[in-house]
């Protein structure tokens, strides 16, 4: 190994709702190659299917989401009318890992991993990378990472009103790499092809006028997310970045009811991944 082979190692995962199943399935074997990863990062779905690898929980997410996905508490027209959100956030984020799908808070707490999940400061229109110690315990900023604009309730979290972490860092390469993690596995959840549409962006004026600044972050998600894309390329050319990602869109609705759809989303990932886990191999021996 080189020397810079000591640099820390992370893990960026991109959300993108339900087809971000397509990145558990690549956490599940990168799961079974016991990779020296010291951090975690991730928006949105994304961040929700890190925390269940930061615990060594393989297949966790792919059961939650198999078995709870046509129940209207998972996401629903009914669940957004009733609680003001799409998701049951107590259903989803109590009800599930404390009784139906155990989360296990000593294994994250002790895996030796750090966990980030992104959200949006609505006020301010930056993005916030908020360090999780205790999932359980700090399970808001898991929940604002994953609030989607209009369908959700802003998350009041430190003194900050959050939303997705999606409307300002869908993939927070260059933040992590701030942060000191040197090299970073970035798993994607689009094609290289893919540029991002937000048409729905211009009705932020009206749901949140009193937030001009999350209006001008949202309404240029779509140029941030190619440039960002242009930096993953840049950094993969540089050997510092290994991506995993789609090679054509995965056909999975972003809020899809359909267990078969899940498991073909899965299934390409962890397909993807495997196939390219002797090339993942090789990089980390040689950067």
């Amino acid at each position: 190994m080189s020397s810079s082979a000591t640099s820390r190692l992370g893990l960026v995962v991109e959300g993108g709702g339900v087809r971000a199943i397509y990145a558990a399935g690549v956490l599940d074997v990168l799961h079974d190659l016991h990779l020296p990863i010291e951090g975690v990062i991730g928006v949105s779905a994304g961040a929700i299917h890190g925390c269940s690898f930061v615990s060594g929980q393989k297949e966790r997410s792919y059961r939650i989401y198999k078995r709870f996905c046509k129940d209207p508490r998972f996401f629903s027209l009914r669940t957004l009318l009733r609680t003001g959100s799409i998701v049951d956030n107590d259903f989803c984020y109590r009800v599930i890992p404390s009784e139906l799908e155990p989360f296990d808070e000593e294994a994250f707490e002790n895996s030796g991993i750090g966990f980030w999940a992104v959200s949006t400061n609505i006020e301010t229109g930056r993005p916030e990378y908020l360090r999780m110690r205790n999932c359980i315990e700090e399970m808001p900023a898991l929940i604002a990472s994953a609030s989607l604009p209009y369908v959700s309730r802003p998350i009041e979290y430190q003194g900050k009103k959050l939303l997705d972490g999606g409307c300002s860092d869908r993939v927070p390469l260059k933040a992590f790499e701030e942060m000191g993690f040197a090299r970073n596995i970035v798993v994607l959840t689009h094609p290289q092809e893919h540029h991002v549409k937000d048409r729905d962006a211009i009705l932020a004026r009206v749901f949140y006028r009193r937030y001009p600044n999350f209006c001008r972050t949202f309404e240029n998600s779509p140029a941030h997310y190619e440039r960002t894309q242009a930096y993953i390329q840049k950094q993969q050319q540089a050997q510092s970045a290994f991506v995993i990602r789609p090679a054509k869109p995965i056909p999975v609705g972003r809020l899809s009811h359909d267990p078969n759809e899940i498991e073909l989303a899965y299934n390409m990932g962890k397909s993807d991944a495997l196939e390219l886990q002797n090339q993942l191999l090789a990089w980390l021996e040689h950067t």
